[in-house]
């Protein structure tokens, strides 16, 4: 049997609508949680019902180095007229070597902040950007 291919350094690349918004070094918030509603049966002690409920979805929100890529988000978000129409996304990871390790596909999809660097001269941290999308769930790949 081969050898695993773990990824060392994974980075993520995003695109929304078909259009490229870069690499991201970052991507927190893929998952979805199904709210459970408990029911006990009267006479039964055994077990308590679990029901499946409402599957709710959190944000994601991607983050990087301030690089040439960071004018992309901007164009993005100039690029949409209000009301704000929900898109479709897809984030692949990625190994150093540019092969694809997973890749998620998003529906749904709306922007919900960005915030740009925080920068000063008493702090000497890279200066990074993080982009956070809110969605409506996952499409089969």
């Amino acid at each position: 049997m081969p050898p695993l291919d773990t990824a060392v350094t994974v980075f993520f690349s995003v695109k929304i609508d078909g259009q490229d918004l870069g690499t991201f070094t970052g991507c927190q918030g893929l998952s979805f949680e199904v709210e459970v509603e408990k029911r006990e049966e009267g006479g039964n002690n055994g077990f308590v019902h679990q029901l499946p409920g409402r599957i709710t979805y959190s944000n994601v929100r991607l983050t990087r180095p301030v690089n040439s890529d960071s004018g992309k988000v901007a164009r993005w978000f100039a690029s949409m007229t209000a009301p704000i129409k929900r898109t479709q996304a897809e984030i692949r990871a990625m190994a150093s070597d540019g092969t694809t390790i997973a890749t998620w596909s998003l529906t749904g999809v709306i922007p919900v902040k960005w915030e740009g660097p925080q920068m000063g001269l008493d702090s000497p941290a890279v200066a990074t950007e993080t982009l956070e999308i809110a969605h409506h769930g996952f499409l089969p790949s």
